[in-house]
């Protein structure tokens, strides 16, 4: 078995059997900005789902809420069916903010130790030696993390979000930095993780069609359209790009 197909068979180890993500009219405000407002929608167990928006639609305040780093002014986010901010949750989350900064003064391969052995990862060590060949950082593995480019540090952010292979992967633009063959490479990742919940907040209509099958579709913090991609591109002319259409339906709620 290769080293990504022993990554995806680890992921859904622990008996964990309602993995899905709740949230329901949830509201959130920056001072007098507006991020969200009444936001609704849940994924069930196994669910790959893209949060697809422009800048500023409220998809990292949505990522936030559900892996407990900030709280809703109104409503109520769960995942797993438990508050995301309680210690059972955190144990089966993963997530990759945006521009993620993992430790600096220590190495990549320090940094894949530190965090498994804080989130207990079973077999760490084999754990660490697959990461590190899956996402071509053995070169970098004793380098420290301020002396990388941004697209290994994005490579060592996504492997700590997935080291203790979470049962819900929250996602904030996976593909950032990436070139274009990492991008194959983590697409291939991702994908194989069959049994694992995963939110990923996008503002490309391509990256949602590479790593998922739903879309739940968000404008100035509410929803404005949910389901396949498939459905989603029936909503255009026979050979429209899908990129048209969202473009289209986001203008006209503008």
């Amino acid at each position: 078995m290769d080293s990504q197909a022993v990554l995806a068979s680890s992921v859904y180890n622990k008996g964990f059997t309602d993995a899905s993500i709740e949230v329901n009219g949830v509201a959130k405000s920056y001072g007098p900005v507006v991020a969200l407002k009444g936001l609704s929608f849940q994924l069930t167990s196994g669910e790959k789902c893209a949060l697809l928006g422009p800048n500023g639609a409220g998809k990292s305040t949505t990522l936030k809420l559900l892996v407990g780093l900030l709280k809703p002014d109104q409503g109520e986010a769960k995942v797993g069916g438990l508050d995301p901010s309680s210690a059972e949750a955190r144990k089966i989350i993963g997530y990759l903010p945006e521009d993620a900064s993992p430790y600096r003064t220590l190495s990549v391969r320090e940094n894949l130790e530190y965090v498994g052995a804080l989130r207990e990862v079973e077999n760490l060590e084999e754990r660490v030696e697959t990461l590190l060949d899956t996402l071509t950082l053995r070169e970098y593995e004793r380098a420290k993390v301020g002396r990388l480019s941004r697209g290994n540090t994005q490579k060592l952010a996504l492997a700590l979000s997935i080291i203790h292979s979470p049962n819900i992967l929250l996602l904030d633009e996976p593909l950032n930095y990436l070139d274009i063959p990492t991008q194959e490479n983590v697409i291939s990742l991702l994908n194989e993780q069959k049994n694992c919940t995963e939110l990923v907040s996008t503002h490309i209509m391509s990256v949602a069609g590479r790593l998922t099958d739903h879309v739940i579709m968000i404008s100035r913090g509410a929803v404005v359209w949910t389901g396949v991609i498939s459905d989603l591109k029936k909503l255009g002319a026979e050979n429209e790009p899908v990129e048209k259409i969202v473009a289209r339906m986001l203008t006209s709620i503008a």
